[in-house]
Formats: C-alpha cells, sequence, structure tokens
C-alpha cells in the first residue's frame, strides 16, 4: 500500500495505525467481517479481512469527522476514541443504524456528542406530537387494557384503555427528536465523506469500485 495513511481529509491524512489499532480487538466488528484483522493489502488476502478494515476505516472516519465539527461547533472536547474492548453494539442499533454508524456511536464519544447537539437542536411541532399519538393508539395503551386484549381501534375500546395524552407527549417528543436528529446525522456524514480520499485497501465496503463490495452500513 502506498503511504502511510488510510484516508485524507482534505487532504489531511488520517493515519493507518488508527485503523489498525481499532482492529486490535475483533470482537466488536460485525461478524460477516471478523478475521485475522491484519492491515496488509495483497490479493491473497481473505477479503473478510479487507471488509473488515474498510469497515473499520469508516468508523474512524466518523470519528475524526465529529471532531472536527464539535471543535467548529465550540462544543466540549469529547475524550479520544480508544481501541475497542469489550464494548458491545446493540443490535436493535444495528438495525436502525447500520453497523457502521451504530458502531461509531457506540466507540466515539465525539460522534455522541454531535449527535446529542443534533438532537438538542431539533423542533418538533405541537402538532406533530399529537398526530403521532392519535395515529399510534396501540403503543399507548394501559398495561391493564394490553392485559385485557384490548383492540386499540376497534369500537369497544374506552379513553380510559389508553395513556392520556399529557402522559405520553413528553416522551413521544423525544422519540421524534431522536429520529430527526439521526436524520440529520446521516446528512452531515453523506456532506463530510465528499472530501475523502482513500488508500488503496480502505475503501468503502460498500463501494461498487472494488470487485468484493459488501453493501453493509
Amino acid at each position: 500500500m502506498t503511504g502511510e495513511y488510510a484516508a485524507r481529509v482534505d487532504g489531511e491524512e488520517v493515519p493507518k495505525e488508527r485503523v489498525a489499532a481499532f482492529l486490535a480487538n475483533g470482537r466488536t466488528t460485525p461478524l460477516a467481517f471478523r478475521g485475522a484483522g491484519n492491515c496488509a493489502t495483497s490479493h491473497n488476502e481473505p477479503a473478510a479481512d479487507r471488509q473488515r478494515r474498510r469497515w473499520a476505516t469508516q468508523i474512524v472516519l466518523i470519528d475524526e469527522f465529529a471532531r472536527r465539527t464539535c471543535t467548529e461547533r465550540g462544543l466540549p472536547a469529547a475524550p479520544e476514541m480508544q481501541p475497542p474492548t469489550t464494548l458491545t453494539v446493540p443490535e436493535a442499533d444495528v438495525a436502525d443504524l447500520g453497523s457502521i454508524i451504530a458502531a461509531a456511536l457506540a466507540h466515539s464519544p465525539a460522534a455522541r456528542a454531535l449527535l446529542t447537539a443534533l438532537e438538542n437542536e431539533q423542533f418538533i411541532p405541537e402538532e406533530a406530537v399529537r398526530d403521532y399519538y392519535d395515529r399510534n393508539r396501540d403503543r399507548y395503551l394501559t398495561p391493564d387494557a394490553l392485559r385485557r386484549g384490548v383492540d386499540p381501534y376497534g369500537p369497544a375500546s374506552e379513553p380510559a384503555d389508553f395513556l392520556t395524552y399529557a402522559e405520553a407527549r413528553d416522551a413521544i417528543e423525544h422519540e421524534l427528536a431522536q429520529a430527526a436528529s439521526r436524520v440529520a446525522f446521516f446528512d452531515w456524514l453523506d456532506g463530510m465523506r465528499t472530501g475523502v480520499e482513500y488508500a488503496p485497501g480502505h475503501e468503502h465496503p460498500g463501494d461498487p469500485s472494488h470487485h468484493d463490495h459488501e453493501h453493509r452500513h
């Protein structure tokens, strides 16, 4: 591999050593990418190892992007991302966010700080909260109504079978703000990736320009 960098971000090099350090413990990588985890590039290198390296490069880059953005926004400095030990990524987060972003948020304090800042910036109109409550009546059945098997959309349901809007409102607002902040995070990440130049062997694992790409996020 030419050079000692995994990628350049707006011309600034991100060292390969940061990716190698992240790969030192394979217990947090997606199951399909687990393997020896070396950073040599070779036509004989197993495809799973290449994909693990590319996957890890994305996580390191998200941490780099987030640290830069937190600085630009004047947010408190986040601790540096440490190589993983036994930290696991919740399966629900992988399903909702994709393995790359879920792992980045699990391992990068800066990425978490940025996501929190984005969530705090979201404004959810009252009518949106009320509309969510009205359209998802099944989510607000009381425990007693659930035990009785009440049909939330049936004619036999009663107001007493549901949490009131006042009881449910704050949790709904938080859920909608969290969803909006994740969309904002995805948009921010797409914008940050436009300034990246990858070293050979460190491309995005879903990049179709390399023959063994896999569309995983």
